[in-house]
């Protein structure tokens, strides 16, 4: 996960990982794609969503034609938040990801 804010980073984590994903956090895109050449298992095909505060008319346009997967907009809605993680993710909701 790429975060700037301290706070953001704290909380997306939090959910993630209370829904047993792994997370490995950057503070900008530079270490982002660093920790993701470093990576012995390779990123290939994992994919990239923007959670994001732009939320103005083209931002979620701008955002897939960059190569993002996914785009979901800050604030983030605690109850739809890992659905929406999880359609990007090998389809999996929030509730497969209990078992």
């Amino acid at each position: 996960m790429i975060e700037d804010n301290e706070q953001n980073l704290y909380l997306l984590t939090f959910f993630l990982e209370k829904h047993d994903y792994e997370v490995s956090a950057a503070r900008d895109g530079k270490e982002g794609i660093e920790m993701a050449e470093r990576s012995k298992t390779g990123f290939a095909n994992t994919p990239i969503v923007a959670v994001t505060s732009y939320a103005m008319m083209g931002d979620r346009e701008k955002a897939l034609e960059a190569g993002c997967n996914g785009y979901i907009e800050k604030p983030i809605d605690p109850e739809t938040f890992m659905s929406q993680v999880g359609e990007y993710f090998n389809g999996k909701t929030s509730e497969d990801n209990k078992s």
